[in-house]
């Protein structure tokens, strides 16, 4: 299957510039291609790698791709979905964010074989280009009311937007001329707001490299949620692909959660399963929906891809041991990751009364209510129930020496840490 087909099929394709010319080009050669990214922040979350994903895929299909981190362009920012001017971070810190990016994205690519890979920064073909330069040999290409025409730029028309935000599509439409002037690249892929941005650049090729310049735009649809809720955020905000901010069990947990409405276009949207496989668990939604299959799989192909087959491992044992109660089948660092929401009490290492405790640290609101769910066997101790109204915590019951963990009837958890 050609790879226009495959994005087709898949629902990835939005707009296309030039939508026969470019299948007849990738069904003849393979072309090199670029998405980019700008380092505003210190890691990417899901809705950035929507396009990544898509980057990938030509990949797989035998095309080079050249992803794009940048220095340049993220010290000013993209004004695309944005209503008021975004807040300049320090030349320090963008750099910081570069690198941050950059190891995130190297764990997705190949950056051997003939399809090998690509990283690039725009700050190294922008830093030393003086601001007449950039009047004269780029800036006296672009028409005003043309870039006034472009949808990221009128959103913004009556609260206003600084030269600084309005000269962004320049600065992006240089990087698709210099790759493909120095790189050979045929394409640049985005989201649907990226699209005035990838046909600024479009318009600059032809200009800067003679009107016979074959180059093509492609961008991909915004990702909604059949509840009309944004793609990629929970209460909790965005998720993270730091592991630091969204732990893989929560990265784990937000796929399985998925909507049946939802699943099979994040199955073909996310993973690399093939139509067969798609079609397979697109049968079990409609016939077995309480297996939840499509959704076990998307959790466990998307978890590998973004962490590791270890830490898909280490997000199932949680969860099952969440769904069973067996919390004394985790280790101290798994009852940390899961359980790091629910309320938490730093205490000593000393022995404590079970009733006093249930009090103390507001389990429970009096000794008498603690004494009466104690004995109706509403307390459990790491996953084991205890009706032991003169139980006492002890070295026994702490999960390698740092946490016990209570519950009370079916779903409060309170964590107590020890620290020495």
């Amino acid at each position: 299957m050609n790879i226009i087909d495959e994005l087709t099929w898949r629902g990835a394709i939005y707009q296309q510039t030039d939508e026969a010319g470019l299948k007849e080009l990738t069904e003849k050669e393979k072309i090199s291609l670029y998405c980019g990214i700008d380092p505003t922040g210190d890691s990417m979350h899901i809705g950035h790698l929507i396009p990544f994903m898509i980057l990938k895929r030509f990949q797989n299909a035998g095309h080079k791709p050249i992803i794009v981190v940048g220095g340049a362009t993220g010290t000013i920012g993209d004004p695309s979905g944005k209503k008021e001017e975004r807040q300049l971070q320090s030349v320090e810190q963008i750099e910081k964010n570069v690198q941050r990016l950059r190891a995130q994205l190297e764990r997705f690519f190949d950056f051997d074989g003939e399809a090998a890979a690509t990283m690039a920064n725009n700050y190294d073909w922008t830093k030393d280009v003086t601001i007449l330069d950039f009047l004269r040999d780029y800036g006296k290409n672009f028409n005003v009311n043309t870039m006034l025409a472009k949808d990221i730029v009128a959103s913004r028309l009556e609260v206003g937007i600084s030269f600084t935000e309005f000269a962004y599509q320049i600065l992006q439409a240089m990087d698709f001329n210099h790759l493909y002037e120095f790189h050979d690249c045929k394409l640049q892929i985005g989201g649907s707001d990226q699209w005035g941005n990838i046909t600024a650049g479009l318009d600059l090729i032809r200009k800067k490299q003679g009107e016979d310049a074959k180059a093509f735009g492609l961008t991909i649809p915004l990702l909604t949620k059949a509840d009309g809720t944004k793609f990629g955020k929970t209460e909790g905000g965005a998720i993270w692909l730091d592991p630091e901010k969204t732990t893989p069990y929560e990265f784990y947990q937000f796929w399985i959660n998925t909507d049946d409405r939802d699943v099979v276009r994040y199955l073909k949207y996310f993973t690399f399963l093939t139509e067969e496989e798609i079609s397979a668990l697109e049968e079990q939604v409609k016939n077995e929906p309480h297996l939840r299959k499509a959704q076990k799989t998307l959790a466990a192909e998307m978890t590998k891809f973004v962490h590791s087959e270890e830490a898909l491992e280490q997000a199932i044992r949680i969860s099952e041991a969440l769904f069973s109660g067996n919390i004394a089948a985790l280790t101290a660092d798994e009852i940390e990751t899961g359980f790091k929401d629910v309320p938490t009490f730093q205490t000593t290492k000393e022995p404590h009364p079970l009733i006093d405790w249930l009090v103390e640290i507001g389990i429970e609101p009096s000794k008498r209510q603690a004494r009466e769910d104690v004995t109706n066997g509403a307390i459990y101790i790491n996953g084991e129930r205890t009706q032991d109204l003169e139980k006492v915590l002890t070295e026994e019951d702490r999960i390698e020496d740092r946490y016990t963990l209570i519950r009370r009837g079916k779903k409060k958890y309170f964590l107590i840490s020890y620290n020495g």
